[in-house]
């Protein structure tokens, strides 16, 4: 049996172990480590299995990670998040469709602190939903509005995903982080004029809410500029050079931590929460992270992936397929994936394989990991088998047919999302090339 065989039918076996829903890291673990016993023998698998857990854990860039969680955390349980929510709706709520803009932008503001869709939908379902409800909103409209907006969590930095796909490409955080800030800023554009163009439509959907005066508008923006100290805090410093990814992070949880005592909202039991979260949060990302490295040695050690992008590459030149084809075909790929298995393990399964793929067509490698971003979370919301729908479906206590129905328009917008960052890969490039320039 040769090694790409073995490599082959590891993957195979991965993806069946995974779809049966077993711990994503171990089931790694476990492929590679027999795939490697079968390929190179019992001291070389040994080795690596010994020493990859930690010398690939132990490195000062991955720190950024649970700093980043750690400040998360803490403006989550301080209730900033129904905060944002309020405050948004405040000026947006008297517009037709008002209130469900208005989930947009608090899922946007949100997830510049958060970094995880589902936690960004489930925190924004319990706040958003029961206002939306409360005003005569349809069903379709309220639940999709929160669904959908909680897929922005992992485009607008900082995103976990992000980190970790730095992590396993060995590209920059930081410019990925940068990368992200433009695409995600347009994406709550088009969700926004979807919602208007469907308010404008179907009035009956969204009725306008009551209109607050001048004063209680400027009122509200003191609960907003927590969230917006810390991101351009965070953000304005990575891109200024001012400090790194992993700097970046610490200054963002003690930023986080002081204003949520200057405002009173830190005592015992949200701190001790936070901690705890975060601490949860991060055992599991870096199970996760073990677990893809060892998989990586493994197919480096079965040479897959160099064979499945050499395939490819000479079966787009030997027809003279677009390159852009090749993308389009991989975004089916994730949405088929996306049916079956989390954010996460799409993230941990493909890198591997299909990055090669995509360098090796000439497309930068910051770019596709915004585009793998976005395809994996449209994979999430596409009908039948979309995760976040399930997910949603029981915290907010609304059939699935009822998303089925209702996330069609959103999903045009991520359609055109999509191709806009095809078309124009600026829009993502532009700030990581202007740090590059400067």
């Amino acid at each position: 049996m040769t090694a790409e065989m073995v490599g082959l039918i590891g993957l195979i076996v991965l993806l069946l172990i995974m779809f049966c829903r077993f711990w994503v890291g171990p089931s790694m673990i476990l492929v590679s480590f027999i795939g490697s016993l079968i390929l190179t023998g019992w001291d070389s698998t040994t080795q690596i299995i010994g020493s990859v857990p930690y010398s690939q854990t132990a490195n000062y860039t991955i720190a950024c990670m649970p700093l980043f969680i750690l400040m998360g955390t803490i403006l989550s349980h301080s209730q900033i998040g129904a905060d944002l929510y309020v405050a948004v709706r405040k000026w947006m709520g008297h517009i037709r469709g008002g209130l469900a803009i208005a989930t947009i932008g608090a899922c946007g503001l949100f997830s510049a602190i958060c970094g995880e869709s589902s936690a960004t939908a489930i925190t924004m379902g319990k706040i958003a939903f029961p206002e939306m409800r409360k005003y005569g909103y349809s069903l379709s409209l309220s639940s999709c509005s929160v669904v959908c907006g909680g897929t922005i969590g992992i485009l607008i930095p900082p995103s976990v995903i992000l980190i970790i796909y730095g992590m396993l490409t060995e590209e920059s955080i930081t410019h990925l982080f940068m990368a992200g800030v433009i695409p995600g800023i347009l994406q709550v554009i088009l969700y926004m004029i979807v919602i208007y163009i469907m308010c404008r439509l179907k009035p009956d959907i969204g009725p306008a809410g009551p209109k607050e005066n001048a004063r209680e508008k400027i009122r509200s923006l003191k609960i907003v500029w927590p969230v917006v100290a810390v991101f351009i805090f965070v953000i304005g410093g990575l891109y200024g050079g001012l400090f790194t990814a992993t700097e970046a992070g610490a200054m963002g949880a003690s930023a986080a931590l002081i204003i949520t005592i200057i405002m009173r909202r830190m005592n015992k039991t949200v701190f001790s929460e936070s901690v705890k979260d975060a601490l949860q949060s991060t055992a599991m990302v870096f199970l996760l992270l073990i677990g893809a490295y060892i998989f990586m040695r493994f197919m480096a050690l079965s040479n897959l992936p160099p064979m499945i992008s050499e395939t490819v590459i000479n079966f787009q030149q030997a027809h003279h397929l677009s390159p852009v084809l090749i993308i389009i075909l991989i975004m089916f790929v994730y949405t088929i994936l996306g049916c079956f298995l989390d954010s996460m393990a799409v993230l941990l399964l493909t890198v591997p394989i299909i990055t090669p793929i995509v360098v090796a067509m000439g497309y930068d490698q910051v770019w596709w990991g915004i585009m793998m971003v976005r395809f994996i979370e449209m994979s999430m919301i596409t009908p039948p088998f979309g995760l976040n729908l399930f997910i949603m479906t029981k915290a907010i206590n609304t059939p699935l047919s009822v998303l089925y129905k209702g996330v069609w328009p959103f999903l045009i917008a991520d359609v055109v999302h999509v191709a806009l960052l095809i078309a124009f890969p600026e829009i993502a490039l532009w700030l990581p090339n202007s740090m590059k320039a400067t």
